[in-house]
This record gives C-alpha cells, structure tokens and sequence, in this order.
C-alpha cells in the first residue's frame, strides 16, 4: 500500500463503506462484536475503510486503517496530523487523569522527559527479582487448587496486579492491590460505557451509574493521595539521581517519581502524580496480564510448542530464578510470547482523531474523522501472516521478522507515542512465563476463549487450564 501525504488538494479515490443497517449503520455490529467488525471490513472492503455507526444527527464515520504502511503513517511518519482527541481517550482522561497515555502537547513532552529516566532498561532490569518473587507466590498458591484446574484470565490479572502494585508501591503493595482490584472494573466499565455511547448525561447528575463510579474514583483517588503524601513528606531523592535513574536499592517507582525533577520541567505536583501513577496502574497490569494469559492458554492447546519452551527453560535456567539477563538467552519463549501477542493484542484497537486532511494510499481521511487502528486485524493480515489465525511461534524467528514490514506487528504502538513500559512489560511477561512452565504442565480445559474489546482486550468467559506438576 503506498503510503503519501498531501493537504487535501488530490482527495483520491472514494473511501469504501461497509454496509450497515437504515438509520444505524453498524451501531449494532459495533457493539456486540467490534473486532469481528473491523475482521469483516477489511476482508470485503480492503485496508481502509469507512464504517458509520449511530442515529442521524449523532452518527459516528470511522475511518479503518489497517495496512502496516498506514499504521506507521498514522503513528510515526505523520503522528502530528492524528491526535488523540477522541471521546473514548477524553472518558479516559477524565476518569484516570492526564497520564503518559491521554496528555497530548507539551503536557506529554515535559512529562515523557521527566519519566523517561525512570524506564531506562537498567533501571526497569531492577525489578526482576521484585516480579520473581510475586510470581512465586501464584506458584505456590496453585498447589492447593480445586481439581487441578486455575482460570488463567483471573490469576495472570492477579499477578501482574500485585507485580506493578510492589513495583510501584513497595511496602504499600497490600494497601493498594485491593483497592485496584475493586475499583478498576468499575471505573474501566463506566469509560467504555460512556467512550462509546452516541451521547452521555452529565457525570454530575446523581444516576446510579455515575454514583458508583463516583464512589470508585474516590476510594481509588484516596489510596493514592495518601500514599503520594507519604513520599512527598519523605523527600527522598536529589535531582541528581532522578535525572538519571539512580537511587537507593529498594527504592519503588512512586519514590523516584516523586524526585523527578530538572531545571527545565521541574517537578510532578501530587495531582501529577497521582495521574501518572493511575496511568501505570491501569497500562501496567491489564496489558501484561493479557498477553500472559494468552501465552498459557494458547500453549495449553499445543503441547509440543509447550514441550519446546519448557526444554529451553530448564536447559537455560535449571534451578535458578530467572532475572533480566535471562531474556536474550530464552529467545523460543519470547517468541511464544510475541506469537501471543500477535493473535491476541493487549491493546486491539486505536483511536485517534485527525486533525488535517491527509492522503493515505488512494484515499483520503478528512480533517476532523475518527480515525481507527486495529491491531487485532493488521495482525491478521493475509498478505503479511500466511495462515495468520494458527499459532506458529516460528513466525518471529529472527529471520522471518526481518522480511516483515515495521507495523505488520505492534502490540506496544509505536512512532512518539510508543509505549514507554514495552521493556517492563516483555520483562515481566519472560520471568513470569518462564517459571510457570517451569513448575507446571497446562491442558486446555476451555479450548475456546470469547474475548471483547475494551480499554484493553478482555475475555468475556473463563480461560481454565488443568495443570500437573512438571517433571522438568
């Protein structure tokens, strides 16, 4: 697909639209099976397609972007021209706060450079043993599980809850899991509510909806308040050391991020924060916890993939606890980890809104269009993964990624608004795998997981696997 950008003069040819309903369009299909939805344009209709969606007077048009070359143009080579300006990052904004992942202009710029020091790869490399020692506690919990079997949607969200909870908190790690774990469906459903519906009330008004999410938000906010004026009082830190990613051994992340500071940004105030530690929490947990999830499971349906990875581990490791070394030497692991994050990305879809007429390929997406990135079907495209629903970690062996294009795969993003945890994430995602299969053998008990889009991917029914001790 050519890629090219103009002002608007040449408008191309007509955008293709994906035949809805009279008066709703694909409101419908949209609701009940949004990635079904995008599969569908793009396999009648190619990689850019218009899809209308809501009421005349409050419809929505969607502009799909699903080939590599236009991912990378709205990403990387054109990110200026799409922002996230969207009333699903906005419904985000407002209930998460203005985080690494919503703020926009010099907001993100000041705070990318203040957080950046904090996620160098020697520093993140530092929380090895911290994530080591959350995942031996799952382990140990599966020895008295009923029958044998675990749901590994429910405990993978558990572990990499607890993981970025220590990491961030430390010793408050008690203190806060619980409150996450409570509150964060709620608020997370509330977003998604509200992202997507054609028109919303007033968050004020008093509706049960918005009082439950009301009472969520403060119990979240207080847990963290608290805890943030606890390090603040405790001025731990120089600007020194924030500046470049050093510390006291121990130190956790909210503590660094309370001595972030340079001459120019200076530093987070307690609102700032709290939206960058809410940001974490949110990004930090629910994408990891998928993309393990997904790797046990897809293993479990294939033992001689299983098998393979379980040989590399003990041939690697033995008895050892894996640390951040370990990644570069368990390269059929990551590979059985980035093949899971193909078929099932943590991220599935994204938005932005465009704001200047821009060409891309034949077509041309209008200035002010909502504009959709889709993952789950760029990662399915035939002309890039032959065969692309079978699980085939083969697929990135260093030789078939280096005949592939840049944004045929990018569960983390990418251009200026990359992921900024993608080292944290594949970090925790390598210790964690590789210790699970190091004490457990999986079968598929559900052989199929039905999954929705949400902030993040979701299942929507249990992913149970029956587990044995292994032998290796």
């Amino acid at each position: 697909m050519a890629v090219g950008t103009n002002s608007g003069a040449d408008t191309g040819t007509e955008v293709p639209g994906l035949t809805g309903v009279p008066l709703l369009g694909s409101l419908f299909d949209l609701k009940s099976d949004s990635l079904g939805t995008y599969l569908r344009a793009q396999h009648q209709h190619g990689d850019l397609v218009r899809i209308s969606a809501g009421p005349p007077g409050m419809r929505a048009e969607l502009y799909c972007v699903f080939s590599p070359a236009g991912a990378q143009q709205v990403l990387a080579t054109d990110a200026a021209r799409f922002r996230k300006d969207n009333r699903f990052y906005q419904e985000v904004r407002e209930s998460f706060g203005n985080g690494l992942l919503t703020s926009q202009d010099e907001d993100y710029l000041r705070q990318r450079r203040l957080v950046q020091p904090l996620f160098t790869r020697r520093r993140v490399d530092g929380y090895a043993e911290a994530i080591a020692a959350e995942t031996a506690s799952v382990i140990s919990a599966w020895g008295g599980a009923v029958d044998g079997v675990v749901d590994v949607s429910d405990e993978m969200m558990h572990l990499a809850l607890r993981a970025v909870a220590r990491i961030l908190f430390g010793t408050d790690v008690e203190a806060t899991a619980d409150v996450v774990a409570e509150c964060f469906p709620v608020i997370t459903d509330y977003v998604l509510r509200r992202g997507y519906s054609p028109a919303n009330i007033p968050r004020h008004w008093p509706t049960p909806g918005n009082r439950r999410a009301a009472a969520a938000m403060d119990e979240l906010y207080g847990v963290c308040d608290r805890i943030i004026a606890e390090r603040r009082r405790a001025g731990t830190g120089t600007e020194a050391e924030a500046e470049s990613g050093a510390g006291a051994a121990g130190e956790d992340l909210l503590t660094l991020l309370a001595a972030a500071r340079s001459s120019d940004d200076g530093e987070f105030d307690a609102s700032e924060l709290r939206d960058q530690v809410l940001i974490f929490l949110l990004a930090g947990h629910e994408t990891t916890a998928t993309s393990l999830c997904f790797a046990l499971h897809l293993l479990a349906r294939h033992p001689e993939q299983q098998d393979r990875a379980r040989e590399e581990i003990s041939r690697v490791l033995g008895d050892r606890t894996p640390g951040a070394a370990d990644l570069e030497r368990l390269p059929y692991l990551t590979q059985v980890l980035k093949e899971a994050m193909r078929l099932y990305p943590a991220a599935p879809v994204i938005g932005r809104k465009a704001v200047a007429t821009t060409r891309i390929g034949e077509h041309t997406i209008p200035a002010g269009a909502d504009v959709i990135l889709a993952p789950w079907v760029t990662h399915r495209h035939p002309a890039h993964w032959p065969d692309p629903d079978r699980f085939d970690p083969e697929r990135f062996s260093p030789e078939a990624e280096a005949g592939r294009p840049r944004y045929a795969w990018f569960p983390f993003g990418g251009g200026p608004r990359a992921c900024i945890g993608q080292h944290f994430s594949m970090l925790e995602s390598v210790i964690a795998l590789a210790m699970i299969l190091r004490a457990y053998e999986f079968e598929a008990v559900d052989t199929e997981i039905p999954v929705g889009a949400g902030i993040t991917l979701r299942t929507n029914g249990p992913a149970r696997c029956r587990i044995r001790r292994s032998d290796g």
